[in-house]
């Protein structure tokens, strides 16, 4: 990953709540409540993220709508629409170069 593609990360989780929703986002994809790997991992994402979030936070959808594409114009999720629904999943390439920067 080059230095641009860096410059676009770390602007966007420069926002705290596009940080937070970040994290929720990526603790969603690791693990369910009870701790357990979810049956929805890494590799094929969280259904209904969106709602998710809305839920979680005290924001109107236009703002989390707004921050979920910034965080997706970064490269730090994907989202995919499904129906109604959508599937998104965090970009760990994208978490692989933040670790490495930060070696």
């Amino acid at each position: 990953m080059n230095n641009i593609d860096l410059v676009k990360i770390f602007k966007a989780l420069s926002s705290e709540q596009r940080l937070n929703i970040f994290k929720m986002l990526y603790e969603w994809n690791r693990t369910t409540s009870e701790g357990t790997v979810d049956c929805l991992c890494l590799e094929e994402g969280v259904e209904k993220c969106f709602t998710k979030t809305c839920d979680c936070l005290d924001l109107s959808k236009s703002t989390i709508s707004h921050h979920f594409k910034e965080l997706e114009n970064a490269g730090l999720i994907n989202c995919t629409r499904i129906g109604q629904s959508s599937v998104c999943k965090i970009n760990m390439e994208a978490v692989q170069a933040i670790r490495d920067f930060l070696k």
